[in-house]
């Protein structure tokens, strides 16, 4: 047993007093204690390339036929019958509705029969002619009868023409007893029934909607409508001969249509919605679109050339606007060859879908080769020093994207 007030005790105390100072200094300067430097923050990067990117615009649309055609009848009388089932589909020219025609061919046997007894007055009148033109010629009959016979004749043809007209205009109107489908389509319910008195064109008998090709009309917001005609205009933005491709997806990215191209948009901006209106048709053969539904309008087709992009969990927002961090060399006297994480502000574009996962478009901010912070931005700051562990390569591009989302 060793007594702490012989020479020996005291001599072992200071020992391991000496032992355990030292052992705290060290463990303090391991922690990042005052006086010691923090370790650096563990980071990964990618590298970013500049190289030519397919982009996507995705815009909320609403589907509308290309055509949409009120039916109505041409002529009053009683509804006879209905001659399809509604909401299936019509074909141009089929009968729809048929109106009791019986009044309709009474009118046009009249109307044959004027023009049967005109007729018969103009020749009668043509024969006067001819017996009259030798006897006016030799002095026979005075030369005011022979012109009463020629105005009789000349009324009589007249005659002829307008019983022609009204017969035509009857059988019109016989025809006009049966509503055709004036185009091909889907037939929307009929509000007259059987017996009931349609008295002509102001009565809606019922709709047809034309579903293949089908519409989508969607609004561009007026600064990104600007900004992608400017784009274009300067080459920065490259579209395919034809024009965007169109596809229209459902609301939870299901495709239903595709194959479209956008054929107008619209010259003035809506006050209402600050949005410039749009139009694009696609085809609808399997009928999967139906007018009225809201739909997801994705243009695709398009590129962008010599821009970089950067994974989506990479840009941040800040109050100036988006930024990323890159690593670059420490200007500290004090922190030489140390790299530390440098706020860089970017113009962001679009949101594109590559192998690597999603990614921003960098129109502006980066250049190539430039290491960017993608993991560990919770443990930095501006000026903070940083350890590469992981180096990423961009992602390839080769692939259209998938579905960009939606700003």
């Amino acid at each position: 047993m060793m007594l702490i007030g012989t020479p020996a005790g005291r001599l072992a105390g200071g020992l391991i007093l000496s032992l355990t100072v030292a052992a705290l200094a060290a463990c303090g300067q391991s922690q990042g204690a005052p006086g010691g430097a923090p370790p650096p923050a563990q980071v990964e990067v990618v590298t970013v390339q500049p190289q030519t990117l397919p982009v996507a615009f995705e815009y909320t649309g609403q589907t509308q036929g290309s055509r949409e055609v009120e039916v109505r009848a041409r002529v009053t009388g009683i509804l006879l019958k209905r001659n399809f089932n509604e909401g299936s589909p019509v074909r141009e020219g089929q009968s729809l509705f048929t109106i009791d025609p019986v009044p309709f061919q009474t009118a046009l046997a009249r109307a044959e029969a004027d023009e049967a007894a005109a007729k018969a007055r103009l020749v009668q009148a043509e024969r006067n002619i001819a017996r009259m033109r030798p006897l006016a010629d030799s002095g026979v009959v005075s030369k005011r009868d022979f012109d009463d016979a020629v105005a009789a004749e000349q009324v009589a043809a007249a005659d002829v023409k307008a019983a022609a007209a009204r017969v035509t205009e009857a059988r019109l109107n016989l025809g006009y007893t049966r509503v055709l489908a004036p185009v091909s389509g889907l037939a929307a319910s009929a509000p007259k029934s059987e017996g009931s008195l349609v008295s002509g064109p102001d009565v809606l008998l019922t709709t047809i909607v034309q579903v293949n090709p089908i519409r989508a009309v969607f609004g561009v917001p007026d600064a990104e409508h600007a900004r992608i005609q400017a784009d274009i205009k300067s080459r920065k933005l490259l579209l395919p001969g034809g024009g965007f491709q169109v596809e229209v997806l459902s609301a939870d990215g299901t495709p239903l249509a595709k194959g479209g191209r956008v054929q107008f948009s619209e010259p003035l901006v809506n006050a209402a919605t600050g949005t410039v209106r749009s139009q694009a048709e696609l085809p609808n053969a399997d009928n999967a679109l139906k007018p009225g539904q809201f739909v997801r309008v994705r243009l695709a087709g398009a590129s962008r050339p010599d821009v970089v992009h950067v994974p989506q969990r990479a840009v941040m927002e800040g109050p100036q606007g988006k930024f990323v961090y890159v690593v670059a060399p420490s200007d500290k006297p004090e922190m030489k060859g140390a790299e530390v994480a440098t706020p860089r502000p970017v113009q962001a574009g679009e949101w594109v879908d590559l192998p690597g996962g999603k990614s921003w478009v960098i129109r502006e901010g980066l250049k190539g080769g430039e290491r960017v912070i993608t993991d560990g931005l919770m443990r930095i700051g501006p000026g903070a020093p940083v350890q590469v562990t992981q180096a990423q390569k961009p992602a390839a591009a080769g692939a259209p994207p998938a579905q960009p989302a939606t700003k």
